[in-house]
């Protein structure tokens, strides 16, 4: 039997032991063996995940492995994939020009045996929910961009790319994708559909100027650290991969979230998503003070706020593209930005905000302030912060997600 078809078989109840209570006996405390009751939507998802995943089984599609880019510091790296069923004769063929729903027809697989080589050693993960692998793994790499190998039984050998930040790196980007670097009018029922299921690749726009203003940011530290944040689903991740490179984005690890239902409920939230995934990077990297950008279309300019505000210590600046009257419209329904978008009220200590209708003007108002050659972008004359060690973080139903992770070591 393969990884692939043990992933798919049911699991079989076993009988209790003097350790372990009786299913029919009610006990007066919680045995921390026992997983935790999915909800609803969570268990109907994987039921149904379930059947198309042994059915398509019996007709030879075979598990792959989709990586995405991961990211470290110092002894550790965060491994991003996903485990999915393919069809035997699927040639990757990079085609740019397909449509965004066949990112969404896919078979996931939980339960997969993944093999992991990266910096000389092996090491063996475990698919989660919905495919996906979120470990944290030992090993230690040079600084900047590294490689290693992802596969599994019966299935192709995938590269994933892996950025190191290193101790003496200072500065690092966090980026929205949504109305930030892409137009898409989100979240709008409507438009969303459009913009994500019907709407071809190539024919997405990226927003004035914003390549522009990462390289900028970039010229005055090189080798700066870039990580995108996004609500999108993982599903769109290759397709935005290509966008950004196409489009004169610096690359970065991407950290999407899953649109299906989570263990506790029948959606995600999108601001709890990016909430958790700042407060990770932040407090991941202590060695890096931030910049964020985003735009004022929906909660970027709250989250962003509160991070200021609880750590004024890590971030150098926040730039906001701020939508115009009909995005504004088209995003939430009102002409003026709602009132969680407008500008801060709590923070702002030492930290500057910035505010434009698009790049090039974000550009031209951080040139005229002076920033660039300051303290603030311009080389930081901190003591270095102490090394620090990666917190436990969770494998969740889906990269990025919450709840306890597992240390790999070798």
């Amino acid at each position: 039997m393969t990884d692939a078809e043990a992933a798919v078989e049911p699991a079989t109840t076993s009988q209790p032991t003097s350790q372990q209570a009786s299913p029919q006996r009610a006990t007066p405390r919680a045995d921390p063996r026992v997983e935790p009751v999915l909800h609803l939507g969570a268990r109907l998802e994987d039921l149904l995940n379930h059947a198309v995943a042994s059915r398509l089984i019996r007709r030879h599609w075979r598990p792959r492995v989709i990586a995405y880019t991961g990211y470290g510091t110092d002894g550790w790296v965060r491994v991003l994939a996903r485990v999915l069923l393919a069809p035997p004769e699927l040639v990757d063929t990079g085609d740019l020009s397909v449509r965004g729903w066949r990112h969404f027809l896919s078979a996931k697989l939980s339960g997969v045996r993944v093999e992991l080589d990266l910096g000389g050693r092996r090491h063996v993960l475990s698919s989660g929910r919905g495919g996906y692998l979120d470990e944290v793994v030992a090993v230690d790499l040079p600084p900047g961009w590294s490689q290693g190998r992802l596969s599994v039984e019966g299935g192709d050998v995938t590269t994933v790319d892996v950025r190191v930040v290193g101790p003496d790196e200072r500065v690092g980007l966090v980026s929205d994708i949504d109305d930030t670097v892409l137009m898409t009018a989100l979240p709008r029922p409507l438009l969303a559909f459009w913009n994500t299921f019907v709407r071809r690749e190539e024919s997405r726009r990226p927003v004035p100027g914003m390549a522009e203003l990462y390289r900028t940011v970039l010229q005055h530290n090189p080798g700066a650290f870039v990580v995108y944040v996004s609500t999108g689903a993982w599903n769109l991740a290759p397709a935005l991969q290509r966008f950004l490179r196409r489009r004169g984005f610096p690359p970065g690890p991407l950290l999407l979230t899953d649109w299906g239902p989570t263990p506790d409920g029948w959606f995600r939230s999108g601001p709890e998503h990016k909430r958790a995934a700042l407060r990770r990077l932040v407090d991941e990297l202590p060695q890096l003070r931030w910049v964020l950008v985003g735009d004022d279309g929906q909660h970027d300019p709250q989250l962003y706020d509160e991070i200021v505000w609880a750590r004024p210590e890590d971030v150098c600046l926040v730039a906001i593209r701020q939508l115009a009257v009909s995005e504004q419209v088209l995003t939430h329904g009102t002409p003026v930005p709602l009132p969680e978008a407008r500008p801060q009220l709590r923070s702002g200590r030492d930290v500057p905000w910035l505010r434009a209708a698009n790049g090039h003007s974000l550009v031209r108002e951080l040139r005229s302030s002076g920033l660039l050659d300051g303290p603030v972008l311009g080389p930081d004359r901190r003591s270095p912060r102490p090394r620090h060690q990666a917190r436990t973080h969770g494998t969740g139903p889906g990269p990025a997600a919450q709840g306890p992770d597992r240390r790999r070591q070798a």
